[in-house]
């Protein structure tokens, strides 16, 4: 039986981490390789393509971490307002936390390397598109038909998206809370019957 791989997990989770600090461009392989712990060879082992293998699994990993976090507050909250609001409020002690160093790994990433990596590219359209499907389901379940559902998904992500810069920039998860609390609102509002005019 093959051994498991040792090493690819803490390199993966060590690019993850620097890539959310420094961004992709900042971050040379013997930060990773001194920030993991794992010999050089096993990067060249583990990702034969160099940097941009690193980057697809990174971004890849990131993704993974969103769509379980927002797995988890889908199951615990009854509509899709209540989810954003919880995640802002993770995200924004995340944030604090790391004194506002920490950025979105997939963002930094993305914004350096697609649209002309090809595997980055679609390494982060999975991510995106793993994340848009479960807000998707949740607001079908809020009682939205299937393609406003979908809009909005794309809406709810890339606005709280923005604010994940926001908060970066300004040091505080404000932007965070009002981005989700107004995205809430607004859900809500469309929801609402209208009175006959």
């Amino acid at each position: 039986m093959p051994r498991p791989p040792k090493h690819r997990k803490p390199i993966i989770d060590a690019s993850v981490t620097l890539f959310r600090r420094h961004g992709y461009g900042a971050t040379g392989l013997n930060d990773i390789v001194e920030w993991s712990g794992a010999p050089k060879g096993s990067l060249y082992h583990y990702f034969p393509g160099g940097k941009p293998s690193i980057a697809v699994a990174a971004v890849e990993e990131a993704g993974r971490r969103v769509v379980a976090t927002l797995e988890t507050l889908a199951a615990e909250t009854t509509s899709t307002g209540e989810l954003l609001c919880a995640h802002a409020r993770l995200l924004s002690r995340w944030m604090a936390k790391s004194g506002f160093r920490d950025g979105c790994p997939m963002t930094t990433v993305l914004l350096e390397l697609t649209p002309a990596d090809r595997s980055v590219n679609e390494a982060g359209r999975s991510a995106y598109d793993a994340r848009i499907r479960i807000l998707t389901q949740k607001l079908r379940a809020d009682g939205f038909d299937d393609a406003r559902a979908t809009r909005l998904a794309s809406l709810c992500t890339a606005a709280l998206q923005g604010a994940l810069i926001e908060a970066r920039v300004r040091r505080t998860g404000k932007p965070l809370m009002i981005a989700a609390e107004e995205l809430s609102r607004m859900l809500e509002e469309s929801l609402r019957p209208r009175a006959p005019s």
